[in-house]
């Protein structure tokens, strides 16, 4: 019985192209090392004692060049190609890690923090249509999905080793680390694939697309709102998450490493075979979405009480399935409206509504929490993931309207 189980799950794996488990790899080894930033606000906080403002700002440049980088990813994947805009920023981002750990002032961070982030987000337009480049057709959805466990597998052994170095060794390690693993990662990537331009399988979208200028897109601007929407709330889990984790209930860089560490083992077992299962099933995409960003709004509602620790493992669950819900499904609804050649541009602006989310909410949950408390910014988060169901909800009939006149 187990044997059939754990078969049934390889299933779920079999069909990718070589490129494309490659492209996984580097992806998990990149996410991997990226220890630090589950832990940045931690660090600006209780290492170089900023207030909550000035983190909260810091995240703001932060969020700005993840923006800036998006779109500059997007336009030169369209303009050279996908492969150079992919070593360039895993390379040069490698460089800066181990150069920001030296940076300490207030007014150094917000520069620094801009310009490694609009090196670093370069990367992730551009690994979305390289996914588009290397991956067969029917299994778009699921490349999406395959790299997006590497991420969270990632994230999952990150945070978890990173919060234990942290009480052995110190931030400044992280650093180190950060940076090797992106030039490992990049330099992997460059030795065992190819440059193609051009899909070998074929270069049409898995669904028609209706709008041939992403400006009079109007279902994929609204579609963008609630991307942002679900991505402000997501980015609670790093920014203002791990602060409330020590300030309510005192818990340690490693145990808060270890919640998320649970996020990313949850999403390894069970994100590929509800993908499947959905695929296979053929269950409206925009739907799905809709019912993920309405898990994660409630999730935000349970954080209200605040008077058992448990709370955290059940939000942290519950948020995890909203999570697969929403994001493997989303970057491929993005790329299905995107018009052959445009690829990138759509992906760019897909990409930057993520890091507006960014910025949006470590601003406004610091800001929030610094005049009102954590309750209140649990409570104006949920309600905003219930703004975000409406306009999914929206996107669903626009959508569905577009069927019919076809």
């Amino acid at each position: 019985m187990l044997k059939k189980a754990f078969e049934k799950y390889i299933d779920n794996f079999r069909g990718f192209s070589r490129e494309i488990w490659i492209l996984t790899l580097v992806t998990f080894i990149n996410r991997a090392g990226t220890m630090v930033l589950p832990f940045l606000s931690k660090y600006l906080k209780e290492d170089l004692h900023f207030s909550y403002q000035q983190v909260g700002w810091i995240m703001v440049s932060f969020g700005c060049g993840s923006m800036l980088g998006s779109w500059l990813g997007g336009k030169l994947s369209d303009k050279i190609g996908f492969y150079k805009v992919m070593i360039f920023s895993l390379f040069t981002s490698g460089l800066l890690f181990f150069a920001i750990q030296y940076v300490k002032t207030y007014e150094g961070l917000l520069l620094a923090m801009f310009v490694i982030m609009t090196v670093s987000d370069m990367f992730r337009p551009a690994m979305f249509v390289s996914l588009g480049a290397y991956a067969k057709p029917e299994n778009r959805t699921r490349s999406l999905t395959l790299v997006r466990l590497a991420i969270n597998l990632g994230f999952a052994a990150g945070p978890a080793l990173g919060g234990y170095i942290i009480m052995k060794l110190g931030y400044q390690v992280l650093f180190w680390i950060d940076g090797a693993t992106c030039i490992i990662a990049i330099l992997i990537f460059w030795l065992k694939v190819k440059e193609k331009k051009k899909s070998v399988y074929d270069n049409q979208n898995t669904i028609e697309t209706y709008n041939q200028s992403v400006f009079k897109d109007a279902p994929f601007w609204i579609f963008l709102i609630t991307c942002l929407i679900s991505g402000i709330l997501f980015f609670q889990l790093f920014t203002t998450l791990p602060l409330y984790h020590a300030v309510q209930f005192n818990l340690t860089e490693f145990q808060s490493g270890m919640l998320l560490f649970l996020n990313g083992i949850v999403i390894f077992f069970i994100e590929m075979p509800l993908v499947t299962y959905i695929e296979k099933h053929k269950l409206n995409k925009l739907r799905i979405i809709n019912y993920g960003v309405l898990i994660m709004g409630l999730c935000f509602y349970m954080l209200l009480i605040n008077s058992w620790a448990g709370i955290l493992v059940v939000m942290m669950l519950c948020m995890t399935f909203g999570e697969m819900f929403v994001f493997p499904f989303a970057n491929s609804f993005a790329m299905s409206r995107a018009p052959k050649g445009h690829e990138g541009r759509y992906m760019a602006i897909f990409t930057m509504s993520y890091s507006l989310a960014h910025i949006l909410s470590a601003k406004t949950g610091m800001d929030i929490i610094a005049v009102f408390g954590y309750q209140y910014n649990w409570f104006f988060m949920g309600t905003l993931g219930m703004i975000a169901v409406l306009l999914g909800y929206w996107v669903y009939k626009l959508v569905e309207k577009e069927k019919k006149l076809i």
